[in-house]
């Protein structure tokens, strides 16, 4: 009797793992059927056009980027992802299409992020805002040679500002010009305000829930992470972007070209930057972050565009910072709509602010 139970026993256990095994099959088809989808939707196939995804060597390790483009005359941007750790490559692929009719784009995993961390060589104590602004001069100077570009232009998002301002103060004979999204001015002035901001908005809207958990977890400067990611969530939700976020965050199980291996290291990657930009305890370099010490002179044309409903980043701020610069040109647009993530979800309004005022720069004769 025993041996009969025992002889079910394992037809059921013998059963059930190869059901497991059957449903793991069907996962990992199903995924790299998605992601061929994803890899054929953002596929350039015009004459003059330019697909390209590459590991280039920059600051001495292999920093991986990807190049699309409908036309290769076109303007090259040079987006630098925010974060920090989170890049567009892996987590917002698909806005890559809206750029390409008129633009050149260019996406880059940051050093300790994406599959720039899972190829190697990432190490602790090269992660400064000085080492990356730097990487990022390098990719430019790279993109320059490559592409046959005198100059190129630089958009930054949210910690991508960051570095992309400190790029365009020190090499401005590199860029057309510079666009900030999301703008970062300074990191303490920034958190009160929104922290404000956010709370004001909870209490106008009648949320309890938002309300009690933001007063439960304090005002700035914040003791921990946990305080900083309550203020993000109720943010998102606010300016409406919850949902893009999470969209995002699903949708990055099929990003073309990134292997199960390489989600895996990109899950680590936002964990690393984030502790080494910001920190348990919120003292990281990220939060030290004043962007008036760079000097209000700068040799290239200065654009932000800001969505009204952004509770990360203060417009306030971004506009009085654009009015206190010296720039050959410099412009601070309102969009209509959209908040922190508005170059993302509002990519229409983004994109004619970026066709009308910047584009023209560089196709001007020199």
């Amino acid at each position: 009797m025993a041996r009969k139970l025992w002889r079910v026993i394992k037809i059921s256990l013998l059963s059930l793992l190869g059901l497991l095994l059957v449903l793991i099959a069907c996962g990992i088809s199903y995924r790299a059927y998605r992601q061929h989808q994803n890899a054929a939707a953002l596929a350039i196939h015009t004459p003059n056009g330019i697909d390209e995804a590459m590991f280039v060597p920059i600051g001495g390790i292999n920093q991986w980027i990807t190049i699309r483009g409908t036309n290769r005359d076109n303007p090259v941007v040079l987006f630098l992802h925010g974060g920090p750790g989170e890049p567009t490559n892996l987590l917002d692929f698909p806005f890559a299409k809206d750029w390409t009719p008129t633009f050149t784009l260019v996406q880059w995993d940051q050093r300790g992020a994406g599959k720039t961390f899972a190829s190697g060589g990432t190490a602790a104590t090269d992660m400064t805002i000085d080492r990356m602004a730097q990487d990022g001069i390098e990719l430019a100077q790279f993109l320059r040679g490559h592409l046959h570009k005198d100059k190129i232009i630089i958009v930054g998002h949210s910690w991508g500002t960051i570095l992309s301002i400190h790029m365009a103060k020190k090499r401005p004979d590199l860029f057309y010009a510079y666009v900030g999204a999301g703008q970062v001015v300074n990191a303490q002035e920034n958190e009160a305000l929104n922290y404000t901001r956010v709370l004001d908005k909870a209490k106008a809207l009648g949320d309890i829930k938002a309300v009690a958990e933001l007063q439960g977890s304090g005002p700035p400067p914040y003791p921990a992470m946990k305080a900083l990611i309550t203020q993000r969530i109720w943010a998102q939700a606010f300016e409406h972007a919850d949902a893009y976020v999470a969209k995002g965050q699903a949708s990055s199980l099929y990003a073309p070209g990134y292997s199960l291996l390489d989600l895996y290291h990109a899950i680590q990657s936002i964990r690393f930057t984030l502790d080494t930009f910001i920190g348990p305890s919120m003292t990281g370099p990220a939060m030290k972050v004043d962007l008036k010490t760079l000097g209000p002179d700068f040799a290239i044309p200065i654009f932000v565009f800001e969505g009204p409903d952004d509770y990360v980043t203060s417009p306030d701020l971004a506009k009085a910072y654009v009015d206190t610069i010296s720039a050959p040109q410099k412009e601070f647009v309102m969009l209509d709509a959209g908040g922190h993530f508005a170059v993302f979800t509002h990519p229409e309004a983004f994109l004619t602010e970026m066709n009308s005022r910047v584009r023209p720069l560089a196709l001007a004769p020199p």
